[in-house]
């Protein structure tokens, strides 16, 4: 395998569009109330993509140092794994990563805000934060991976901060109610993390990779999936009950069945390398979810 090919694998670019969904939605919600600004868009979306990579690149960091990504490991191949990138490349490209989202964060900030305010100071404290949790995954004396609390992570940082942030960011106020997409956006971020560790849940318990599927065993993982995509969907629903005609929204249905499916998949699978699609099936869902969900602007 080529050098570049080894490093676009490591990328992991099959989870970027998760990490779009999450902007795209704060976005779309500050653009249904005539708040859009072009420029948070546009680095937002950097910004998080730089993110995105970074926890990629420390998750495959963390998991080899740990002995997690090893020959019982189910799905992609790890290139550290197989010895094609080693773990002072993939240390320097991490730090790389943490300085390209700093640039682009301090943009943001900058492009969000005309002048230098409190907010700015408490973003860039979330910014900094979020490169800590990006890289305290898997790496580390006590990475939280390990603990089952995963989840938690993807919720809080992929829905409740990146789509309220980023609504915020275009806004520059608070409204409560933002929270239910955040939320719609942070279950079906699990969701997807919820796949990845079915798929994994053999070859995590071998090396003691203690996730929330390990310690709930995969049959209760499936139900805990189902409540998982169904509360995304019900929160987006009151959300536009609330405050909208829900007739307005009815192209986000066509993408009802592709959650569906994938509930139904996971219920039914028997071969945890089958589920591995799903993980990219189900962030493709829910960008064309979000994107549907913009739809009424242009009506």
């Amino acid at each position: 395998m080529s050098n570049i090919k080894a490093w676009m694998v490591s990328l992991r670019l099959r989870t970027l569009p998760l990490a779009l969904s999450t902007i795209f939605m704060g976005s779309i919600i500050a653009a249904w109330q005539n708040n859009f600004n072009s420029g948070v868009l546009l680095w937002a979306a950097i910004t998080t993509l730089f993110l995105q990579v970074l926890s990629n690149l420390a998750n495959d960091y963390g998991d080899a140092k740990s002995g997690a990504d090893n020959e019982n490991r189910v799905g992609p191949q790890r290139m550290i794994q197989q010895g094609v990138i080693s773990m002072k490349q993939m240390k320097t490209a991490m730090v790389i990563c943490v300085l390209l989202s700093l640039i682009s964060g301090i943009t943001l900030l900058f492009k969000a805000f005309n002048e230098l305010q409190w907010q700015q100071l408490l973003f860039f404290i979330l910014g900094i934060a979020a490169i800590a949790a990006a890289i305290r995954y898997t790496v580390g004396s006590n990475p939280y991976g390990y603990r089952g609390l995963g989840d938690m992570y993807v919720f809080i940082f992929f829905g409740l901060l990146g789509v309220a942030g980023t609504w915020f960011l275009h806004t520059n106020t608070w409204q409560w109610h933002v929270l239910l997409p955040a939320s719609t956006i942070g279950l079906f971020s699990a969701g997807v993390l919820n796949l990845n560790n079915i798929r994994d849940i053999d070859s995590d318990r071998q090396s003691n990779k203690i996730t929330l599927v390990v310690r709930m065993g995969k049959k209760a993982a499936s139900w805990y999936h189902l409540f998982l995509i169904a509360s995304g969907w019900i929160t987006m629903l009151v959300f536009v009950a609330l405050f909208d005609d829900v007739s307005n929204f009815w192209p986000l249905f066509l993408t009802l069945p592709l959650f569906i499916r994938n509930i139904i998949v996971v219920f039914k699978n028997k071969e945890a390398d089958k589920l591995d699609v799903e993980l990219r099936n189900l962030a493709v869902s829910t960008l064309l979810f979000v994107l549907l969900s913009g739809v009424k602007l242009f009506f």
